[in-house]
């Protein structure tokens, strides 16, 4: 009985989240201006309970037998073809609800200050359920067409709430550029799917749901010959969602919602279900090196190339959107390299202090009176005492210094890059990861530091936030000194619990490596054989380079300002401007994609093919030929009798002598 109780749990914890947004939605402008926030925040509370009190009964199982699941109803069924609405926990999966719950419930207590004086705060918190009822269908989805329900439901959940504004234009193009961009990746994802579909479905007999994550793994064999083919598809979805090259043009510009959808959506939980969905299909992907190798290089390559756009941004939240992207890329790395519990390890970590620092410049812009522009900033060090302290926390670990969470997990990527044996993408990753410090450095300094840049209506505003604002920084805060941990690597003396939790999840690893089929097999040999010193040496380089980033930041901003300056003017200013303008990739696309595409649109499928043919041709054409017959036709139907008889005496004599001609 308290088995099934724990089993039906799962369907609560997505259900809760959708019975707020139903509520508020429902009850729209009918509650008291505070009740959404906290109605909604305490489903998402609720929510966040129930997914601790399964999580526990995890624990309490043998590691070979973590495995909750909750089978609601049979979806489809044909022959053996199933389907079923089910949704289940294991550790990874238990690790990512814990997440999506902990943290955007914090998000959630944020808003209700964040959002206390918007008119449209009740539909924002209806979104904000939507989204998180949305996420735990992704995370807790028992098989992969569940999954992708999720997916799509967080994909239209982004978009109305980076277009929540949408009566400012920007807004309204930013929460529709996500979207189409995010369709592209779906396309692929869906295509994936059907070749899964299509491969499995000959294997499996009566009553096993051929999406199901169990029986895919069960037979990943027989997928075998696919899997590059497959692995690549679930790839482009996840380049999407997951702000990767060349699809995460949308990210950056859909800083323009709300701070805290920024925080919830695109730091903590939706950009790294790419990332979740390929650690969940581990074993598929292991099969494939090609396509594991795609997965590392497009991943550090993203993660180079967003730091080096954040060097020269000015807006705070942009400078953190491409920071997003970059983590985000080395969480790909990670997953490439096969340290698919590694990736999940900083998508953790990267949710504390990430949530953190887009909280914390909520905050600051809460305080600026809306403003974004860092170069109007400066001088909020002592007037938002507890902003900045958080905001300096978070800074530090993102940067990776020890023993904050972003070193246990940047350094965990970073070592399992480099004893896979490919040592260029520990050298791209390890330059990040030094440009990712600078810029943190240069975001402070021009935020916290100096003297306030700001015009006077503004400065005379300026003040600490509530304090529903600032208890969640201070609870990140904590979360991203500690929340690392729980990883502490071997050769550090510690067990890597992290790790060992998750290594249910990712066993399939042995099976192959046997066989050296898989560059992820071989890092997890050299890890297991790893020599210490070396591990030691790179560690310390790691910590060295973070620590260094920071110095540098800070010096060059504070007392060496004209080393930016000529920076910016060196050849001419080409370089900072090219970054400035993000590489013009966005250009690059308008003129390869967007406006050929409207020109195709307009003069070819609009003025050619629909206005042209189908309203020219088959319609009106059709409705002209209707009317020139019934025109002649009306000749002969004129209603005079006389008419009549001589056309009856014309065709007779007509017909008597063609038969007489022809005998």
């Amino acid at each position: 009985m308290e088995s099934h109780a724990t089993e039906t749990l799962l369907r609560w914890i997505v259900l809760v989240p959708l019975l707020g947004a139903a509520l508020n939605g429902l009850l729209n402008r009918r509650l008291p201006k505070q009740v959404p926030g906290l109605l909604a925040s305490a489903a998402v509370g609720l929510s966040f309970i129930m997914s601790v009190v399964v999580f526990l009964k995890l624990t309490g199982m043998a590691p070979e037998n973590r495995f909750v699941s909750d089978s609601v109803a049979t979806w489809m069924a044909y022959g053996n073809f199933q389907v079923d609405i089910g949704f289940a926990m294991d550790p990874l999966s238990a690790v990512m609800s814990l997440i999506v719950t902990g943290v955007g419930f914090l998000i959630h207590i944020y808003s209700i200050g964040y959002m206390a004086h918007d008119d449209g705060s009740q539909r924002f918190f209806t979104y904000l359920n939507l989204f998180i009822f949305a996420m735990m269908t992704l995370v807790l989805g028992e098989n992969l067409l569940m999954l992708f329900v999720g997916w799509e439901g967080v994909g239209l959940c982004s978009y109305l709430l980076i277009s929540f504004w949408f009566s400012d234009e920007a807004n309204a193009a930013a929460g529709k550029k996500a979207f189409v961009v995010n369709r592209i990746g779906d396309f692929g994802f869906l295509i994936g799917i059907f070749l899964i579909g299509v491969t499995l479905l000959p294997h499996l007999h009566g009553g096993e749901g051929v999406f199901s994550f169990r029986t895919m793994q069960h037979h990943a064999g027989t997928m075998a010959p696919m899997a590059t083919v497959i692995c690549l598809l679930l790839f482009v979805g996840a380049t999407g969602k997951s702000a990767q090259i060349p699809l995460y043009i949308w990210l950056p510009d859909a800083m323009a919602g709300p701070t805290p959808v920024s925080a919830l959506i695109h730091a903590a939980t939706m950009v790294t279900a790419g990332v979740y969905m390929i650690a969940r299909m581990n074993f598929l992907f292991v099969l494939s090196p090609t396509a594991l190798g795609v997965v590392a290089v497009v991943g550090v390559i993203t993660a180079i190339f967003a730091s080096s756009i954040a060097l020269v941004q000015n807006d705070i939240k942009k400078v953190l959107a491409y920071s997003t992207v970059s983590q985000l890329g080395y969480m790909m790395l990670a997953c490439g390299v096969g340290a698919f519990a590694a990736g999940i390890f900083h998508v953790m970590t990267h949710a504390f202090f990430k949530a953190l620092l887009f909280l914390g410049s909520g905050s600051v812009i809460h305080a600026m009176s809306d403003e974004q522009d860092m170069r109007v900033m400066g001088g909020l060090d002592k007037k938002l005492p507890i902003t900045s302290k958080t905001f300096y926390i978070g800074t530090i670990a993102i940067a990776g210094v020890f023993p904050l969470a972003g070193f246990f997990s940047k350094d965990e990527i970073l070592w399992k890059a480099f004893s896979s044996g490919n040592q260029a993408l520990w050298a791209v990753g390890f330059i990040a990861a030094g440009m990712t410090a600078f810029y943190m450095a240069r975001l402070v300094v021009m935020t916290f530091f100096g003297e306030n840049r700001a015009p006077a209506d503004i400065k005379s505003h300026i003040h600490e936030s509530p304090l529903t604002m600032t208890m969640p920084l201070v609870v990140l805060a904590v979360l991203s000194i500690v929340g690392g941990w729980v990883g502490i690597p071997h050769f550090m003396g510690g067990h890597n619990h992290f790790e060992v939790w998750l290594e249910p999840v990712f066993a399939s690893h042995a099976a192959h490596g046997s066989h050296g089929a898989t560059a992820a097999a071989a890092g997890h040999a050299a890890a297991a054989h790893a020599n210490t010193t070396l591990e030691w040496i790179l560690a310390g380089c790691s910590l060295a380079l973070g620590i260094l980033g920071l110095v540098l930041g800070y010096v060059v901003y504070t007392k060496k300002i004209s080393v930016a300056d000529k920076f910016k003017n060196l050849g001419g200013g080409f370089m900072h401007k090219v970054l400035l303008n993000k590489y013009y990739v966005d250009e690059g696309y308008e003129a390869a994609f967007l406006r050929p595409g409207f020109k195709l649109s307009k003069d070819i499928l609009w003025k050619g093919v629909d206005a042209g043919f189908i309203d020219g041709l088959l319609v009106n054409g059709s409705a002209l030929v209707v009317y020139l017959t019934g025109s002649i036709l009306r000749i002969f139907q004129n209603g005079k009798v006389r008419f009549y008889a001589w056309s009856f005496t014309l065709g007779a004599a007509a017909f008597f002598i063609y038969f007489s001609f022809s005998r």
